[in-house]
């Protein structure tokens, strides 16, 4: 028998969703990936809201049961073939950003005005989870990008448009990027219903719109380059640049997201490799400097009170070592998870939030 819902529920629910879709929220993220030269492939991202979100990392052992969440009640039903580590919102324990023991990371970075998912049904519904629910399958049963495509392909996997525990009552709007430990990446983005797939040779990932666009728009900027520019002479006079950096020049500054593809992929393009994992590490973290939102440089005022957008969380991921690495606004200190020390067999979840506070470090006493 169907639990009847009151219409006083009913009512309460539609005005806080109303309440919450017009209040301005960006939510601007930035993911990207580098090679090292012994071969590692580690990569990062950053994490932004207009509103505060309780985050946690977590630790899930294989065989843990999942069930993905829909529309119409329980979805598809797995248990997780991988340990996996990662970043869950409140109490949802799905990871929506992570790494597993095979090296595979995943991430989920919003996606407004574009993301459409299918209607769920009773033939699809044994197939359905949320969106949040989707990072979790993904990081929990895959070992390479290859697989996931191939399972996408096969129709194994469906996206429900249903409210998810931990975020504002709206359906949120994702696309996703995959990353394995040979340095192939993968984005995936419901369109119009489907899921459709897009091979990432940059390993750069933004927000709205299609990834396809952003590729295409990466066309305007060929003229960029590391290298100065030399000086030029004109009728007699010598013309010389002002400082470092003049071949860069016309690089967009602003935090849109076409602006910060454009920029993540130029920094990953003119990196120099570090030699090895952990300085590779370092390096993701310098270039995810770049993005960091302050709070008030990106903000819109609704009714008085000002909604800023802010760099709550930046991550990055090991894919040769199995570490997971995060900071967060409050303390820019790197923290890290090293996946190979947890029991890959354990029967819980293990957790900790990223709560913290930055450490002012006194060195006045050292001088000399």
């Amino acid at each position: 028998m169907k639990k009847r819902i009151g219409l006083k529920s009913l009512l309460v629910g539609a005005v806080c969703a109303l309440l919450l879709m017009s209040q301005p929220s960006a939510k601007a993220c930035t993911g990207i990936q580098l090679k090292t030269e012994d071969g590692t492939f580690v990569s990062g991202r950053t994490l932004e809201f207009g509103i505060f979100f309780e985050t946690s990392v977590i630790v899930v052992p294989r065989g843990y049961p999942f069930v993905g969440k829909t529309t119409r009640g329980n979805g598809k039903k797995w248990k997780s073939k991988y340990a996996c580590v990662g970043v869950i919102i409140a109490d949802n324990e799905v990871i929506l950003d992570g790494i597993n023991e095979k090296g595979l990371s995943v991430g989920s970075f919003y996606f407004p005005g574009f993301a459409k998912y299918p209607v769920t049904t009773a033939q699809n519904q044994s197939i359905s989870m949320s969106s949040s629910d989707f990072t979790q399958w993904i990081v929990s049963q895959f070992a390479t990008v290859d697989e996931v495509r191939a399972a996408i392909e096969n129709n194994e996997v469906a996206i429900s448009p249903v409210l998810t525990p931990g975020f504002p009552p709206e359906v949120q709007p994702f696309h996703f990027v995959v990353y394995d430990r040979k340095g192939k990446s993968l984005v995936i983005e419901p369109l119009n219903g489907k899921l459709v797939l897009y091979d990432n040779p940059l390993g750069v990932m933004a927000n709205s719109p299609t990834f396809d666009w952003h590729m295409t728009n990466l066309r305007n900027y060929v003229a960029l380059n590391p290298n100065n520019v030399p000086p030029v002479s004109i009728f007699g006079k010598t013309f010389k640049q002002l400082g470092q950096g003049s071949g860069m020049l016309g690089l967009p500054g602003d935090f849109t997201p076409p602006s910060r593809f454009v920029r993540a992929a130029v920094f990953c393009a003119t990196a120099i490799p570090e030699k090895n994992a952990e300085r590779g590490i370092l390096q993701v973290f310098h270039i995810l400097n770049n993005f960091d939102i302050p709070v008030g440089v990106a903000r819109e005022v609704h009714e008085g009170v000002i909604h800023s957008d802010y760099t709550m969380l930046t991550t990055a991921r090991d894919s040769k070592n199995l570490r997971y690495y995060f900071r967060t606004y409050d303390d820019q200190t790197i923290r890290m998870v090293d996946l190979s020390k947890f029991d890959f067999n354990a029967k819980s979840i293990k957790k900790i939030s990223t709560k913290s506070k930055q450490k002012i470090v006194d060195v006045t006493g050292k001088l000399k």
